[in-house]
């Protein structure tokens, strides 16, 4: 009796092994360039095809597993409890190349809202160990003159996009590259953490609640001479909402390139927005943005902050000033980092709002 107990326990033993060795076990799906494997049971060649097999309405997660490779897709996800696992950052990529003014259809164009590379319109989504991507040249198109007819205008080209119907989001051990809006944050609660954010003209953005912690964020060049260069941040966050995109333990870097003084944390983003009376810059989107414990190059602005245009009722245009917005800092550090009266800082007492409780309220810690 005693050996046979040996060998079973032997024989579990052997089967723990072999799950070690093989990633693809524990996933409830795995994406693969194999075209062998991309046939059998839950290998599917693309995201998209590994995500239309997901349950609609699961109460757990479900689990892809994305082998290394590039993949050149445009996903959407609208279900819940979505994971997506790479092999790493730096060896599975998803990127696509839409941009705002690219025609998506017969007579429509993407739009900012619809080029993003992967668009969520669901909660409690996951992404680890991976690149997401927008591949649009932009500092190509960039260094074109305003009068080229080759010259694109609507240039925003989102790697990752939060949409409406998205909340409790975790972005973890991620690179998020592109240039203009590479970050559209723009609905329910978010955390990124530990992450690699790369862009340049207003690279994250939205209206949305989210958190980013111990995470890079490159400020990369432009094609063309541009003052200011970048801008970090544009938020637009409705003032009934307490948090916006805050920022703590970061670090703020730059590609070689980009000057000294020439990016502003960021700038108050008032959406032109339909209403009742006409159409124009939502007053009622108070942007905050908040930056604590945070090491900042010389790129960032001695002023820190910028102003935005709106439009107006009339379809004018009209300054939005950083001073009406929410924008504050905490201990701010490196050579980015200035006291003055244009940069408000946080005192000691007021900071302490800022835990992962009060910001994300009853979504428990991932």
């Amino acid at each position: 009796m005693k050996s046979i107990k040996n060998l079973l326990w032997l024989l579990l033993a052997m089967q723990l092994l072999a799950c070690a060795h093989h990633p693809d076990l524990p996933y409830d799906a795995v994406v693969t360039h194999d075209a062998v494997l991309a046939g059998k049971l839950k290998h599917f060649a693309s995201v998209q095809a590994a995500l239309d097999a997901a349950p609609m309405e699961s109460t757990l997660p479900y689990k892809v597993f994305i082998q290394p490779g590039n993949y050149y897709e445009k996903i959407v996800i609208n279900k819940p409890n979505i994971q997506l696992i790479g092999a790493g950052m730096d060896k599975t990529r998803l990127y696509f190349d839409a941009y705002s003014g690219q025609v998506s259809e017969p007579g429509k164009t993407w739009g900012t809202r619809g080029s993003g590379t992967i668009i969520v319109r669901a909660t409690d989504v996951q992404f680890h160990q991976l690149t997401i991507e927008n591949t649009f040249d932009f500092v190509a198109n960039d260094a074109l003159e305003n009068d080229d007819p080759q010259k694109i205008r609507h240039s925003q080209a989102v790697a990752l996009h939060l949409d409406k119907g998205s909340d409790r989001v975790l972005v973890r051990k991620v690179k998020l590259l592109g240039y203009q809006d590479t970050l559209f944050v723009d609905a329910g609660r978010s955390w990124f953490d530990q992450n690699i954010i790369a862009g340049n003209v207003d690279f994250i953005f939205g209206a949305g609640n989210a958190l980013f912690t111990d995470s890079e964020i490159i400020t990369r060049i432009r094609g063309r001479d541009s003052i200011p260069h970048a801008y970090v941040t544009a938020p637009s966050t409705q003032i009934v909402d307490e948090f916006g995109l805050t920022f703590i333990r970061c670090t703020l870097t730059r590609e070689p390139g980009v000057p000294d003084n020439s990016t502003p944390l960021g700038r108050p983003w008032h959406p032109t927005t339909d209403f009742p009376d006409g159409r124009y810059a939502d007053p009622k989107a108070i942007g905050k943005a908040v930056f604590i414990d945070t090491k900042m190059d010389a790129h960032i602005t001695r002023d820190g902050w910028y102003w935005m245009g709106g439009t107006t009722r009339d379809g004018g245009k009209e300054p939005f000033m950083p001073e009406d917005a929410r924008f504050f800092e905490y201990q701010s550090d490196g050579p980015g980092a200035h006291k003055n009266d244009k940069r408000r800082q946080l005192t000691a007492t007021e900071v302490k709002v800022y835990t992962w409780e009060n910001i994300m309220g009853d979504w428990q810690t991932p």
